[in-house]
């Protein structure tokens, strides 16, 4: 996912969040005056005003479209759609936490009121939360013909949005290895490999639960797309054993691609697209997919309840599934494509770095690749707050 600032959200609500489960403590509000969370399927939507009013607001995290390099503040592809569509796209760089966003909108979408915003982009841990609760509207495949073609079978269905109903990711990537290879003169090729005595003190692990668990399950053998509580918690007595001895150094944010370049770290839990743009100026760090499979996630688009403009929202996501503009986005952000149909426009490219992107396992994995990668059963409300407690203890938060 890119990258994130600092929260700056009210700690008190944040406090309520993190110590409950988000779902959990709407539902302990509820009885405090507050109204239930969960919003009925025919409470969800309000008069369409697309055909008349054509315009959308679209939500979105820091540095994550293609700008055009000679100014910056022009989104080519976004400038693409609305010649095309004659729809004014507002897009605002608002997101810059999961969490905190989720703070900032719930009010309105538990109490059936419009959020302002026609279209988020948030990972699919907490779009999970949203799915549940009731917050997102249905889409209209009809509407989306290139989403139903492209998009790519590994993300089809996930646990918590069988069939991608609610939601279409945006961009994905993999949560697996990086290390400096020359600094650590061998391979790492397995999850357990991170345990070697050669690497003690030298190794960080993501601090975040839902970024973190699934990679280390996998390392014990787990299936994550139906782990249990008994593989959670095995998997955190392994962690805690670990920082008893002193291998880990740190848990971590975004923040662990400092300590890999300066040497600190020799090996770490990555994500694909940072790891990308590291090898640019250092061809020493690898990223690798370990032998037991790594977790593939994604940062998926929804339509939140009562938005105003549905029917251009989901032109808007129809429009980035087609593989031009989607092969467009990919060469600017290098996460992976959730359009493999991308490859071949890049793959066609008269620019040699362009084209070299279509070969890229981190941008289009290879079928060697694609077998290791599963997408992970998301941590359910009524389970979150118990692992949230155990994890955040172990990681120090």
């Amino acid at each position: 996912m890119p990258q994130t600032s600092s929260r700056t959200s009210a700690p008190s609500r944040r406090s309520l969040l993190a110590a409950l489960g988000g779902t959990a403590a709407l539902g302990a509000l509820a009885g405090c005056g507050v109204p239930a969370a969960y919003v009925r399927p025919g409470d969800r939507s309000v008069t369409d005003e697309s055909a008349r009013d054509r315009k959308l607001t679209w939500a979105n995290w820091p540095l994550y479209i293609d700008t055009d390099d000679d100014s910056p503040g022009r989104r080519p592809t976004l400038e693409a759609f609305g010649r095309r569509t004659g729809i004014s796209v507002d897009y605002v760089e608002e997101i810059n936490d999961n969490d905190e966003f989720f703070g900032k909108i719930s009010p309105a979408l538990m109490n059936h009121q419009a959020t302002g915003r026609d279209l988020i982009v948030i990972s699919d841990w907490m779009c999970a939360r949203y799915v549940r609760l009731g917050w997102v509207q249905e889409m209209d495949r009809a509407r989306q013909p290139h989403v139903a073609k492209n998009l790519d079978p590994l993300l089809r269905s996930p646990a918590f949005d069988p069939g991608r109903r609610f939601t279409v990711p945006w961009q994905s990537g993999i949560t697996g290895i990086a290390y400096n290879h020359r600094r650590l003169g061998r391979e790492i090729r397995r999850v357990s490999d991170l345990w070697a005595k050669d690497l003690k003190g030298r190794v960080t692990l993501l601090s975040g639960l839902d970024e973190a668990f699934a990679l280390l399950m996998q390392g014990n053998g787990v299936d994550i797309t139906r782990w249990t509580a008994d593989d959670f918690h095995r998997m955190c007595d392994q962690v805690e054993r670990e920082v008893r001895r002193g291998q880990i150094r740190r848990f971590t944010g975004n923040d662990y691609t400092k300590d890999l370049v300066s040497g600190d770290v020799l090996a770490c839990q990555a994500y694909s697209g940072d790891v990308i743009q590291l090898q640019a100026d250092n061809p020493d760090i690898r990223f690798v997919v370990p032998e037991e499979g790594a977790e593939l996630w994604s940062d998926s688009l929804m339509i939140p309840d009562r938005a105003r403009h549905k029917a251009g929202a989901e032109r808007l996501i129809d429009y980035y599934y087609e593989p031009g503009p989607a092969a467009r986005l990919a060469a600017w952000v290098n996460y992976v494509c959730p359009v493999p149909a991308a490859r071949e426009v890049l793959a066609a490219s008269r620019d040699k770095e362009t084209a070299a992107l279509a070969d890229n396992p981190l941008i289009f994995p290879d079928p060697g690749m694609r077998e290791r990668l599963a997408v992970a059963r998301d941590i359910t409300s009524t389970e979150r707050g118990e692992f949230a407690r155990r994890w955040n203890r172990i990681a120090g938060l």
